[in-house]
């Protein structure tokens, strides 16, 4: 290895093993490399309409001013640690079969229409966006992709030897695999980050409670969802025990202007 190549190597060693991420974990990435995986990633969704038609902004202004607006007062929490830096972008993909959002590194949010639908009310709708807002703040994703891919490879992308790679990994985090910690984690700070909103504070709970109820119990029988989103059985428990813990809302509040909203997809 060059001289110059095994100064960057033990540097980027050095920032592995003393920079952790907001969410505890030893990060690999500086900030202003999870605002270029996700811009990456912004790019790959926008030339590929076929699988992610994004829902269209003019016909559906209403849908769209709904849910930033909600996004918008989630921002607004001091447990919110990249507000400014991260992008917080909000599109809406136009798939009916896909109950699932995704918020890549540097706070590009997707929600597919089929999650919107599934709902029942707007209090849901916040807790699984206050939780997928988490997996960004806390760079959760940068954290799963270290573990995914390697020091190495990440390393040679960082270099510049790899530039397919970087396609690759930009395609992989709109369906990363979280760690169970990771998950309970963001759970939590959707419940943080509610305690500071008009919405009910548990309302992720709600969302996960519907799903694993109609299937009863059976996590393995709605993999669509789940295999991103590990379904521990007390998952459901220790949101509404955080939501207690903190002493915040736990009554449903949004469920006229939601069922409205919802009304415009069908």
């Amino acid at each position: 290895m060059k001289l110059l190549e095994w100064s960057i190597y033990s540097l980027l060693v050095f920032t592995t093993i003393t920079c952790k991420s907001p969410g505890g974990g030893i990060n690999f990435f500086t900030i202003e490399q999870d605002i270029e995986f996700g811009e990456k990633v912004k790019e790959e969704i926008e030339n590929n309409p076929q699988e992610y038609p994004i829902l269209d902004e003019n016909e559906y202004a209403d849908v769209y001013t709904y849910i930033r607006n909600m996004t918008k007062e989630i921002l607004n929490s001091p447990e919110i640690n990249y507000k400014n830096e991260f992008a917080y972008e909000v599109k809406i993909i136009n798939r009916d079969d896909i109950l699932n959002a995704f918020c890549t590194p540097g706070g590009y949010i997707y929600v597919y229409t089929g999650l919107i639908k599934y709902l029942n009310n707007g209090d849901e709708l916040a807790g699984v966006m206050g939780h997928e807002i988490a997996h960004a703040d806390l760079r959760h994703s940068t954290d799963a992709l270290t573990r995914q891919y390697g020091y190495q490879i990440l390393l040679d992308v960082l270099l510049g030897r790899n530039t397919s790679m970087l396609k690759q990994i930009a395609l992989t985090i709109s369906s990363l695999s979280y760690s169970k910690k990771n998950e309970a984690q963001a759970d939590e700070y959707s419940v943080r980050y509610l305690k500071h909103t008009s919405y009910n504070c548990a309302g992720a709970a709600g969302f996960f409670e519907k799903i694993i109820n109609e299937n009863g119990g059976d996590c393995s029988r709605i993999e669509q969802f789940f295999s991103t989103h590990p379904c521990p059985d007390n998952r459901v428990a220790n949101i509404h025990q955080h939501a207690t813990n903190m002493n915040c809302r736990k009554s449903p509040t949004d469920i006229h202007t939601f069922l409205s909203i919802k009304s415009r997809l069908n």
